[in-house]
């Protein structure tokens, strides 16, 4: 993997644990010569993960919408910063740029970012890894939830196990590294057999 995408919060959450992992993810990219792609702002987790990024002397591109970007959120000192005019722009422009997708802690905005990925991976949009960085077991519940669907016949185990889990940054991205997503039978999906 050349580039990954990472989700997370614009703010650094309760714990001191979420804002450590922000800077050991941005750390661990930049030792493994892994462009950071993210949404480009500056604040909480984000800023966190970007800034240890560009300190280690790595490559980062933020990607943000117009309106986020005149309110002054954006971290100016970013290697390559698209601005664009609305949130879908901002998400496919951020998936065209990855190789793979992370999600740190975060609230709404990740969450939707996160599932919205796995969602074209299910539909064979793309065959990207998937994976969520699991501090202290914050997508415990998140991750019971997809448990609780596959069980209940709305999602396939195949695509269940596509989400990879780590609660360390580097195990979860050689784990990325090795991951080959299955390709998708869109004729299986197409007659509701794939479980969506």
């Amino acid at each position: 993997m050349n580039s990954i995408c990472v989700f997370c919060g614009s703010s650094p959450g309760v714990l001191p644990a979420y804002a450590e992992a922000a800077s050991k993810l941005g750390r661990t990219l930049a030792d493994m010569e892994i462009d950071l792609v993210y949404g480009g702002a500056g604040v909480g987790l984000m800023g966190i993960l970007a800034e240890t990024v560009l300190a280690a002397g790595g490559h980062v591109t933020g990607v943000i919408p117009r309106a986020l970007a005149e309110r002054e959120i954006a971290l100016p000192r970013l290697d390559d910063l698209r601005v664009v005019e609305s949130m879908h722009e901002r998400k496919a422009l951020m998936a065209e740029l990855s190789d793979g997708f992370i999600a740190l802690p975060g609230g709404i905005g990740t969450i939707e970012e996160f599932v919205e990925v796995l969602t074209w991976a299910q539909l064979g949009i793309h065959r990207k890894p998937c994976g969520l960085l699991n501090i202290c077991g914050y997508y415990d519940q998140f991750l019971g939830f997809f448990d609780h669907m596959a069980g209940q016949g709305f999602l396939s185990r195949e695509s269940r196990e596509t989400v990879l889990v780590d609660d360390d940054p580097e195990l979860l991205l050689m784990r990325m590294n090795l991951s080959r997503p299955p390709a998708v039978d869109k004729a299986a999906w197409a007659l509701g057999m794939s479980g969506t």
